[in-house]
């Protein structure tokens, strides 16, 4: 499998494909302008994308390749089959996702570079691309480690590399679903509406539905919030700490989102926050 090569295709049509859809089929009335958010949310990705590309220990298919040719890892250890291999790994790399997610959250040092995609003022396909350069490192690290844990094939890595962006692109899309499907894709796929609760400016809601791909996690750990206390098409998204989306848009202000203080204090947002279960 030429990975190179398999990524990109499948990333350019997924786009493509909730590009159109999201157009025709609008959930929310954009609040900016689309062609200025998606060039820069694109440029970003793009930026990451050179930044990391051959760096082989920020490489999860490289580390699987590395663990393939030195037989490192457990399912080398263990002699797991391999259509299980492919199954395990795009479970537990999915769960590991989830906690990462929960982790840039709630440690302090982490959300202030996670700000850079919940800035977003509007939520489409490509905010699913929308990641500062620090947190794609720290992503590749610990899904590199968890690659080289396992042992995992580069095929099965790929396989879930296409899954995690294409899932991405389409939960944060636009797109409004009838509520029977939605309701429906919700047992096997963290949907739109599902994943724009986590996106609202209100806390207590962005500190749920953390999953990318499957939404079983949420439900597990009780992080799992239905719908959002305003209706889809009038909440609010974004961070309290920058209601300007000027502050927001171009690829430069969002490099320099995590080196920003916050210019108001936590207790505004904590005086709505519903405590999630634990």
């Amino acid at each position: 499998m030429n990975e190179p090569w398999v990524r990109p295709t499948a990333f350019a049509i997924t786009f493509a494909i909730m590009f159109v859809f999201e157009s025709l089929f609008p959930r929310r009335i954009r609040t900016e302008n689309r062609i200025a958010r998606t060039w820069n949310n694109l440029l970003l990705s793009f930026f990451n994308t050179a930044a990391f590309r051959f760096i082989p220990f920020l490489s999860a298919v490289g580390t699987a390749n590395l663990a393939e040719s030195k037989k490192l890892g457990l399912f080398h250890m263990w002699n797991v089959p391999i259509v299980l291999q492919y199954v395990l790994v795009v479970i537990l790399l999915d769960l590991l996702i989830y906690w990462q997610h929960v982790a840039f959250h709630r440690i302090p040092i982490l959300w202030q570079i996670h700000r850079v995609h919940h800035a977003d003022h509007d939520l489409d396909a490509s905010s699913g691309l929308r990641f500062h350069p620090i947190e794609i490192a720290v992503s590749l690290l610990i899904k590199s480690l968890a690659v080289l844990a396992l042992g995992a094939s580069p095929k099965s890595v790929i396989l879930f590399e296409v899954i995690l962006n294409s899932c991405a692109i389409f939960n944060h899309s636009n797109l409004k679903l009838p509520q029977n499907i939605d309701q429906l894709l919700r047992l096997l796929l963290v949907t739109p509406d599902m994943h724009r609760v986590h996106h609202s400016i209100h806390r207590d809601e962005t500190r749920c539905n953390y999953g990318f791909n499957i939404p079983w996690w949420d439900r597990m750990f009780h992080t799992y919030k239905a719908q959002p206390r305003e209706p889809h098409e009038k909440m609010q998204l974004g961070v309290p700490e920058f209601p300007d989306s000027q502050q927001t848009v171009s690829i430069l202000s969002m490099l320099l989102i995590p080196f920003k203080d916050r210019p108001q204090d936590d207790s505004v947002a904590k005086q709505n926050e519903t405590r999630i279960p634990r």
